[in-house]
């Protein structure tokens, strides 16, 4: 099954490739929006960002580290690398600005959810600090949850939830080179 993306809402519509040839156009209409789009079998010129996307978790290890998201009924598995600064993450929803979009149907996952601080300390060690955003559900760190004030440094492996998702800090193995 093949997933396409509609350009309106950005809702999955699945269809099975094997019933149609290389070169024959599909047209699409979305049960959520009523857009009516059409798409080429064959190989794609634009990246391809769906589910086989990134999933090397280790990709992003020698930068400033990543999360894993934990595939479950709303979503696939998902890796995302972390920038220095603050790292808005919520559900991946039209017109919401985030730097981590999770793309996932639940409903429970705030569009900014939580937020991880990356900076480096005066040795050049990265210091990962987790907050809630505020969210209405609440930011899991180890089954705990966060109070609206608190700030928990977290380190490589750290399970956080948030709504019915859970993802997995995974924190640089490298120092700066000074």
């Amino acid at each position: 099954m093949k997933r396409v993306r509609c350009p309106k809402c950005d809702k999955f519509l699945s269809f099975d490739e094997t019933k149609y040839s290389e070169g024959q156009s599909l047209v699409f209409e979305c049960d959520e929006c009523g857009k009516q789009f059409s798409i080429r079998i064959g190989k794609s010129k634009m990246k391809d960002l769906q589910k086989d996307e990134i999933t090397d978790e280790d990709m992003y290890r020698t930068q400033l580290g990543g999360i894993t998201v934990i595939e479950n009924v709303f979503g696939y598995k998902q890796v995302f690398p972390l920038k220095e600064g603050d790292n808005i993450i919520g559900r991946r929803c039209v017109g919401s600005v985030v730097d981590v979009p999770i793309d996932s149907g639940d409903m429970s996952m705030d569009r900014r959810h939580c937020i991880i601080n990356v900076k480096r300390n005066k040795q050049g060690d990265i210091i990962y600090t987790l907050r809630d955003a505020p969210s209405l559900t609440g930011t899991f760190l180890m089954n705990e949850i966060l109070g609206d004030k608190d700030r928990m440094r977290i380190e490589d492996g750290a399970i956080i939830t948030i709504g019915a998702t859970t993802f997995i800090l995974r924190a640089a193995t490298a120092k700066k080179e000074q």
